[in-house]
């Protein structure tokens, strides 16, 4: 690896592990289990070939207009000019753009930064649950589901992707959940942040209604997890011009996963469920006390319009049942040392290869953030936590943990 500029300089700094008892760098005998539960599978150009001709067409691509200039065009989302040139960003920034790896060279990446075990979602049909045709929408997510198992099973002890599940046509989710459990590869789904992609109305069906009781049966049932990723329940480019990359990724992306949490933890569904698993996946911690404190006060202060009644406050079905991922999050890890019940929901990702991470400088961004956790809340959030959720004891056993 070239050497850092001065902008990715502040990612290898590391303040040291003194007085832990195990280690996040790859190279210590005695490392933590370390399981980054948001990680990306960049698909090749040929992933999809098994899809219909008459529904490639209409697939997210990338376009040149008259001028040069190339746009990203996903469907049902607003095109974005693509302004990263090969001379933009040092070699890391390049090297996490575009990269392209296999099977093998993904795990080479996962040794290089001392992750164990990664729970992987793609890059591209991520926008699936934004294609507006529902033909399309749910033959590139079982096109998708066909091409990772297959092309990742001779890793599936590393990686572990999540089948794509889309929610817009109800009976069709189920028969591709069907399929999904038949099939026996994955461990877990990721479903959008809302069934209905787009800004919300009232009208549309969303995860608290009863409507979803049978999808809610089936996933238990399976005991499989659920993943709620980051940007998937409405278009993420809401903001352009000044501050655009910033307003995007703080407003309009990471916000939207407050919604599943909600619908999750206050409309009774897990007393129906109990042993579902659901996970916010990409969109920090910080956030997650404050959203269940305002669950719990609007409980507490709107009961006489809150239904169904509810046995438990919302925050305790969370602990129950609730996960939610991050990369750096200091703010968020503060809550850890106010009440350890977070120590047993939050799990910690590199969000490899993406911008966003810290990958491959997992260790030094983790002794940034850890150093005041005990030894018993980093090892939850560094790697046991992510083993309960995605149900991956067998796979923790085969890593030594």
């Amino acid at each position: 690896m070239s050497e850092a500029r001065d902008n990715n300089i502040w990612r290898q700094e590391a303040p040291g592990h003194e007085g832990w008892n195990r280690s996040p760098w790859p190279e210590d005998e005695n490392k933590y289990l370390m399981i980054s539960t948001d990680v990306h599978i960049n698909e090749p150009a040929d992933w999809s070939e098994s899809m219909p001709a008459e529904l490639k067409e209409m697939m997210p691509r990338i376009e040149t207009d008259e001028n040069g200039q190339k746009w990203s065009v996903y469907p049902g989302m607003r095109r974005t000019k693509i302004f990263f040139h090969e001379d933009e960003g040092d070699a890391e920034d390049q090297e996490r753009t575009r990269a392209s790896r296999t099977p093998e060279q993904t795990v080479a990446d996962m040794d290089r930064d001392g992750i164990d075990i990664q729970i992987a979602f793609p890059n591209k049909v991520l926008t699936s649950f934004a294609v507006p045709d529902r033909k399309l929408m749910y033959a590139m997510t079982a096109a998708y589901n066909e091409w990772v198992a297959d092309t990742y099973k001779g890793v599936k002890d590393r990686v572990v992707p999540m089948a794509m599940l889309p929610t817009a046509d109800l009976e069709m989710t189920l028969a591709a959940l069907e399929k999904i459990g038949k099939d026996g590869y994955f461990r877990g789904i990721a479903l959008p942040n809302k069934p209905i992609f787009g800004p919300g109305d009232a009208e549309d069906l969303n995860y608290n209604l009863p409507e979803f009781d049978r999808l809610w049966a089936m996933l238990q049932d399976l005991d499989m997890a659920i993943a709620f990723h980051i940007s998937t329940g409405k278009d993420p480019r809401g903001a352009r011009g000044n501050g655009g990359a910033i307003i995007n990724y703080a407003c309009h992306s990471l916000s939207q996963s407050i919604e599943p949490v909600t619908n999750m933890c206050a409309s009774g569904l897990l007393e129906r469920f109990p042993k579902l698993r659901f996970a916010t996946i990409e969109s920090g911690i910080g956030w997650i006390p404050f959203a269940l404190h305002a669950m719990d006060e609007a409980f507490r202060k709107h009961h006489m319009w809150v239904k169904p009644k509810l046995r438990r406050l919302p925050s305790e079905y969370f602990f129950e049942n609730g996960f939610a991922s991050f990369q750096e999050d200091p703010v968020g890890l503060l809550h850890v040392l106010e009440d350890d019940r977070f120590a047993n929901c939050f799990m910690w990702a590199n969000d490899y290869p993406h911008h966003e991470g810290c990958w491959p400088h997992s260790a030094a961004a983790i002794e940034r953030q850890m150093s005041n956790l005990t030894e018993s809340q980093r090892e939850r959030i560094l790697g046991g936590n992510a083993v309960r959720c995605f149900g991956i004891e067998d796979l923790a056993k085969k890593r030594g943990f």
